[in-house]
């Protein structure tokens, strides 16, 4: 599907240079001389590496969709993560690479979105949030405030985060696993 360069979003799949581009960045602009622009730094879906263009209004872009599925994540062993089909409960192996730091906040049964283009899997949808338990948590400081501190903190899946100084060690909290960041305390 044909879209015009200034509707390229972040978030969507385009097909630029015979190769597939996930959006990672858009900035709108207009300069005081010349057509206004979207200046749009893209990854590739690949193999990673990184491409910063540059998309007038009436140029077109070819956006791509994506196959969805839903699986649920059944483990890891080493390097491949094993997935099961929501539908046909077959067996899907994923190499960790394409989730890359997300990986590490997969839980057991954890249900996510395989995203594949003509059968090659492309991505890992994990959850909006997901609740873990804090293994570890420094201590407050005297004297921090509570709306404008956070202290570092350890997961159970040994990833490292910010939590406010509320959060003790055997608390779980709910956090986003895109980023890793700290949502709220879990309501148990």
């Amino acid at each position: 599907m044909k879209i015009n360069g200034n509707a390229v979003r972040v978030g969507n799949v385009i097909e630029h240079n015979g190769r597939l581009w996930v959006t990672v960045k858009t900035q709108a602009v207009k300069p005081g001389k010349g057509g206004a622009f979207n200046q749009v730094e893209l990854k590739d879906l690949r193999n990673g590496s990184k491409l910063n263009e540059r998309f007038r209004a009436d140029e077109q872009v070819e956006r791509v969709r994506l196959d969805q599925q839903k699986a649920q994540f059944l483990f890891r062993d080493d390097n491949i993560l094993t997935f099961m089909d929501a539908e046909t409960y077959e067996q899907l192996e994923i190499d960790v690479s394409i989730l890359g730091d997300q990986a590490t906040f997969l839980q057991d049964g954890m249900e996510v979105m395989i995203e594949s283009y003509d059968g090659d899997p492309l991505s890992v949808v994990l959850p909006d949030t997901a609740a873990y338990e804090v293994v570890e948590a420094d201590a407050v400081v005297k004297g921090q405030t509570a709306s404008s501190s956070y202290k570092p903190a350890v997961l159970e899946n040994g990833a490292k985060i910010m939590v406010p100084p509320h959060i003790e060690a055997g608390t779980r909290v709910i956090i986003k696993p895109e980023d890793g960041s700290y949502v709220e305390r879990a309501k148990d």
